[in-house]
């Protein structure tokens, strides 16, 4: 059977490895340069010295922040790239696995060489899911190393895009997509429909997933503080900020998507500046005190969400795998 199941998928594994080494001979420079320009800089010292405090005076790392995020931030869209290839392996090596021996009726002939057709399937599925394993723990730790320099810079790891490619939720996603493909091998039985159905429903479930669930896998927290604060709120923590803004002395949210600085971090200046930040900023949005607000997951958070996300897709995986199964026997 291993002999067997590396005849069929020989292709889609090198055509896999070249895509990677493409992907790597793009990601790698890139990423070098980066981190050397983040170090050189002197912006990682600047930000090291912040550390993850929720308030802190971070002004002398914006201009040096500035100048990186001109430079690099739009290499921040190779991401999609890396967001693409758990589905790709579903798409390109799990649809394939079942459609194409039934699409070309080959099946009849494995199914009656002395092996079971849960044998058949599961033995397919653990070899090309251990394949697929062991590409996607590869990917995310070459993900992490590349995108470790724009997260720092206040990217953060929770960015969508960012959170789906590094950590251990790349796992899951590629699990789920191999899962997927057979599954939908099983019930359109031709190769290119399978590959139209798993790659809508992957799309759909993670979706649902990113946008509907995640937000929800644990309580947010909020910070408050005076806009005339000495400090403000560390941006450079990596946290992922579901809302903020500024309320007045009622409570209501007077500038959505905002804040305020009054004081010496936010601009209000030490000079006396700062009394006359608060009456323009009374006068502006009603009566204070006035205060920065924010809603948001912190960023020690990311590897519970990350475990939470993953526990999910390997759930959906050995469900479908289920299912899938059940299906092949039932192949005529």
């Amino acid at each position: 059977m291993i002999w067997l199941t590396w005849r069929q998928h020989r292709k889609q594994a090198l055509w896999t490895a070249a895509a990677i080494l493409a992907l790597a001979a793009v990601l790698v420079p890139t990423g070098l340069a980066m981190r050397s320009s983040f170090q050189d800089s002197g912006l990682g010292a600047c930000l090291r010295a912040l550390g993850h405090a929720e308030l802190v005076d971070n002004g002398g790392c914006e201009a040096l922040s500035e100048r990186f995020r001109n430079k690099y931030d739009s290499t921040a869209y190779l991401a999609v790239l890396l967001v693409l290839l758990p589905v790709l392996a579903g798409v390109f090596i799990g649809a394939p696995l079942v459609a194409r021996e039934v699409e070309n009726g080959t099946h009849r002939l494995v199914w009656t060489q002395g092996i079971s057709r849960r044998r058949w399937i599961l033995t397919k599925f653990g070899l090309v899911g251990a394949v697929a394993l062991v590409l996607s723990v590869g990917y995310a730790l070459g993900a992490a190393w590349w995108l470790q320099p724009l997260a720092d810079n206040g990217l953060g790891r929770f960015r969508y895009l960012v959170f789906d490619v590094q950590g251990i939720a790349p796992i899951g996603y590629t699990l789920f997509a191999v899962a997927l493909g057979i599954l939908a091998g099983t019930l359109a039985r031709r190769v290119l429909p399978a590959m139209g159905i798993s790659l809508a429903a992957f799309i759909a479930v993670r979706a649902v997933v990113e946008l509907f669930a995640r937000p929800y896998f644990l309580p947010a927290k909020t910070l408050t503080y005076a806009i005339d604060s000495p400090l403000m709120a560390n941006r450079f923590a990596g946290s992922w900020i579901y809302q903020e803004g500024v309320r007045n002395g009622t409570g209501a949210l007077v500038l959505p998507d905002g804040r305020i600085g009054c004081g010496p971090a936010g601009g209000g200046g030490p000079d006396g500046g700062s009394t006359g930040c608060l009456a323009r900023v009374a006068q502006e949005y009603g009566p204070g005190p006035h205060t920065n607000w924010q809603e948001y997951q912190p960023a020690d958070r990311f590897w519970t969400f990350q475990a939470i996300e993953t526990g999910i897709f390997l759930a959906l995986t050995v469900l479908l795998v289920t299912v899938a199964v059940r299906r092949v026997r039932r192949i005529s």
